[in-house]
């Protein structure tokens, strides 16, 4: 069975505690909008997958209560910073299984001020989810102060430039781009521009990132709805429609952690496999992409993930983003909302708010942004620990 988006929603991605809302605020603005834009009532829908990965248990209820109380079941996603396109997975693979023909895939975070803590209980690695990823780091680079997720993409960056010759300029660009691109979306967290220069002189974060090549902690949600093809018909959506075409999830394997390498360890060999899946199902390839949103967590993960998705040779992502292939006038647009390090990044809301980008792309409803002629888009959205999720979007 087929599935497709009819309806996307999101709020604005806020700085923390910028903002008078409590994290069932943002869920029922995200949810109400995807749910006017799909033009369906709330008790319609069947099953709703939540993605978040800092508030209590069954928060997703809470969330979704404030859409109805129609007794549907509501399920609770964590999986990093993944869990926005697990939900959305979870969707799809309901309606494609035959199991619901209606189903909303909710994502938010409300966040604290600073950076992440890596996963660590009170500090004691040892304890965190993510020991083998930090040990492997460990062993390879030591332990510095600087903030843990950073760091451990910070040295994935040093082991590229080692490795490839890529530049701080050239990780400098994809930031440089980002920001650009983020100006002229009015959801974003940030609409500033910079030069790369400006980006290079940032505050260091872990050398060679600074901190505009880095993704912020961010409030915000982000919805979908997800239907059948035989509910599409009998609701006549087919103008709204945005066919998953195909999607993967895949989470780490001895690849990540036999080579000793941050940047297996921060998950490139997962987005290969997960890429590969989806060209595989989908009969389409990299090539045949036109637009796509990917999880620029850290500036360094673009570059990986042009490398994993087959959109340069290995190693040359620094001179593909160079080359002006990645943005308006070049052969993609990547992160045309901006990005997470533009855009921002609340952990279950960012693979919905990049399926919500998607879809606005595909219907040319993008405005000042819009990608011309877009009709193939590609999302990746990845969480240390591990998960990646790819996922093809096509409008007929």
């Amino acid at each position: 069975m087929k599935s497709y988006i009819v309806g996307v929603g999101m709020t604005k991605f806020e700085k923390p505690e910028s903002r008078d809302w409590q994290y069932w605020d943002m869920a029922k603005e995200a949810g109400t909008a995807a749910l006017a834009d799909a033009g369906i009532a709330y008790d319609q829908v069947e099953q709703v997958p939540v993605g978040y990965c800092f508030q209590a248990s069954t928060a997703g209820q809470r969330a979704a209560y404030e859409l109805g109380l129609t007794g549907v079941p509501v399920y609770n996603v964590n999986n990093n910073c993944a869990t926005g396109s697990t939900a959305l997975m979870m969707a799809r693979q309901f309606v494609e299984g035959g199991i619901s023909d209606c189903v909303l895939a909710l994502g938010f975070e409300k966040m604290k001020r600073g950076a992440l803590g890596g996963g660590a209980d009170g500090g004691d690695f040892k304890t965190s989810p993510v020991a083998r990823h930090y040990g492997i780091m460990a062993a390879g680079h030591g332990f510095e102060m600087s903030p843990p997720t950073a760091q451990i993409f910070g040295n994935a960056a040093r082991e590229h430039m080692e490795r490839y010759g890529t530049t701080a300029a050239q990780l400098a660009m994809v930031g440089a781009k980002n920001h650009r691109h983020s100006a002229n979306n009015p959801n974003a967290q940030f609409q500033d521009v910079y030069t790369v220069d400006e980006i290079l002189g940032a505050k260091p974060i872990h050398t060679p990132l600074t901190k505009l090549q880095c993704s912020p902690t961010s409030d915000g949600a982000a919805a979908a709805v997800v239907v059948s093809e035989r509910f599409l018909v009998r609701h006549g959506l087919h103008d709204k429609a945005v066919e998953i075409l195909a999607q993967a999830m895949t989470t780490d394997t001895e690849a990540s952690f036999a080579s000793g390498s941050c940047i297996d360890v921060v998950g490139k060999p997962m987005t290969r496999a997960a890429g590969r899946q989806v060209f595989s199902a989908s009969g389409l390839g990299i090539e045949d992409v036109d637009v796509i949103e990917l999880h620029d967590c850290f500036s360094v993960n673009e570059l990986l993930t042009y490398e994993a998705l087959g959109m340069c040779d290995e190693g040359a992502g620094g001179k593909l983003v160079e080359s002006g292939a990645t943005t308006y006038g070049g052969r993609w647009v990547v992160n045309p909302s901006g990005g997470l390090i533009s855009k921002g990044h609340p952990l279950g809301a960012t693979g919905l708010a990049q399926a919500a980008e998607l879809v606005w792309q595909l219907r040319g409803q993008a405005g000042p942004r819009q990608v011309e002629g877009a009709r193939v888009g590609l999302a990746h959205n990845i969480g240390l620990g591990g998960a990646a999720v790819v996922t093809m979007l096509r409008r007929g």
